[in-house]
């Protein structure tokens, strides 16, 4: 699994990157060990893939905050994320057959394909394209064929999305939000990231050591250091 220090290296070389392909960034330097294109996992394992790595750098309680539709106000949440690292997710060649055709399970590369569509009724009609294996797959999806297909999805891959509902205290509209695991994940690691810098500027500064060697501290020993800094 990664370190504080490999934060620190996927901070640099994917800050660019779009949360999709920040993910699939993370997910190679956490598994090193995985030949097959973590791009074309379903999205329900990679999501649970993301949670084991987010569990292992940060605990499991995933801790956030959402603006309500409404009236703005900032809304807290907190989420076991233990119960998303359990479980068994399917394999790249799971396949779901609705309305006489059928689809393999959409995946980061697929989302990514449609990532610039505004409109989402258009989104999903290009994601059933791509993802449709065999029946005709440029034909006009009908509203109702296209959310018995998404149902169906959702069904075969539950974690492929994440959902969380809200009640607002303020103005008591409820609503529900998707948990972007990707962007979430990446959002810590860029706090991290940027903490664990400024650690190794005081450190620097204070005993004239270089990156590398603060960075082979441990996480005790570091901190041990920067509190006789701060005395």
């Amino acid at each position: 699994m990664l370190t504080q220090a490999d934060c620190l290296s996927l901070w640099e070389t994917g800050r660019s990157l779009h949360p999709l392909d920040q993910g699939v960034l993370a997910l190679r330097a956490a598994f090193p060990e995985v030949r097959e294109s973590i791009a074309d996992w379903p999205i329900g394992r990679r999501n649970r893939a993301l949670a084991r790595v987010r569990a292992s750098l940060f605990g499991a309680p995933l801790r956030g905050w959402v603006q309500c539709n409404e009236c703005g106000e900032a809304l807290d949440f907190e989420l076991d994320g233990g119960g998303l690292v359990e479980g068994e997710t399917p394999g790249v060649d799971a396949a779901v057959t609705v309305a006489g055709a059928s689809f393999r399970l959409p995946t980061s590369r697929d989302l990514a394909a449609i990532a610039a569509v505004q409109d989402s009724s258009e989104g999903a009609r290009k994601l059933l394209g791509s993802c449709c294996v065999s029946g005709v797959q440029q034909r006009e999806w009908s509203d109702t064929e296209v959310e018995a297909i998404g149902a169906t999805m959702a069904a075969a891959d539950p974690l492929a999305e994440v959902t969380l509902h809200f009640e607002c205290p303020v103005c008591s509209a409820t609503f529900d939000e998707n948990l972007d695991l990707p962007a979430f994940l990446w959002a810590e690691m860029e706090s991290a990231a940027r903490r664990l810098l400024l650690q190794v500027h005081e450190l620097a500064t204070a005993y004239g050591w270089s990156e590398t060697e603060i960075l082979s501290l441990s996480s005790a020993r570091r901190d041990a250091y920067l509190g006789m800094v701060r005395a």
